[in-house]
């Protein structure tokens, strides 16, 4: 369809995966196998699947996951090894391909979806948003759990806080009776603009980012706001063997039922 006059042009948007191989707590994850595949074909192929994306390139330390990249024909940058985050693997990447809209898409999240991308790129049809992300209803057993970051928001859906901890904090212990606050669990993909990912790596890492090892709480101390759009589809973030374990069980169940 012809541009109408006035109207604003589509922005170019570029999704990145980064893929770091020195992961902490589960080594070498993204080459690991699930359900016959490697983690991050996973990932590519959900990813590759969304329409808004205009391209999808994978950002890694490893010479062995370009390797992979380069077998499989999956555009691929090497980034040094010394970038301390996922949002700093995307600016690297963003000094070599320009974009109007960056997609931080996280290489250790075999579940996604491309619903996922399509809820997390909805934001910026208003201009006013700089940063987006997801969140999804927390399930009983992840309230109190450490390892699923917790989020909450303003009413307009600007990110309040995220945490580790358990917030809001339920103080009369209402939610045991089913009357208690909302938990909402987030999920870790990010949308920036341009120039808001330009900013990020020149900001001091914050004390509330050092503290809950949580990146995007640079942008809130800083003033940078964050939308954050729900999403009906949870995923598992891949950090553990059990982790690892769960979500190919779940593939493999996905891929009897459709078969």
């Amino acid at each position: 369809m012809p541009q109408q006059v006035g109207q604003d042009p589509k922005p170019i948007i570029l999704g990145v995966i980064p893929a770091r191989l020195a992961s902490t707590r589960l080594s070498r994850k993204v080459l690991r196998t699930i359900a016959g595949r490697p983690m991050l074909a996973w990932v590519y192929e959900a990813a590759s699947a969304c329409p808004q994306l205009d391209r999808v390139l994978i950002a890694t330390d490893s010479d062995e996951v370009a390797e992979l990249c380069h077998r499989n024909q999956w555009p691929v940058q090497l980034t040094s090894p010394d970038l301390p985050s996922g949002t700093d693997r995307v600016h690297a990447v963003a000094r070599h391909h320009h974009a109007d809209i960056y997609v931080n898409i996280q290489g250790d999240e075999p579940l996604l979806k491309p619903q996922h991308l399509t809820a997390l790129l909805r934001p910026f049809a208003h201009h006013h948003v700089e940063v987006s992300t997801l969140k999804v209803l927390c399930t009983p057993e992840n309230i109190a759990n450490p390892n699923a970051v917790k989020v909450v928001t303003a009413a307009d859906g600007r990110a309040l806080y995220f945490s580790r901890a358990t917030i809001p904090y339920d103080l009369d212990a209402q939610a045991r009776e089913g009357t208690g606050p909302e938990y909402w669990k987030h999920i870790g993909l990010y949308a920036y603009r341009k120039a808001t990912l330009e900013r990020f790596p020149t900001l001091p890492a914050s004390l509330l980012e050092q503290a809950e090892r949580l990146e995007q709480l640079r942008f809130l101390e800083n003033g940078i706001p964050i939308h954050v759009e729900p999403t009906d589809f949870d995923t598992i973030g891949v950090d553990t063997e059990e982790d690892l374990q769960r979500v190919e069980s779940l593939l493999l169940r996905q891929s009897s039922i459709s078969s």
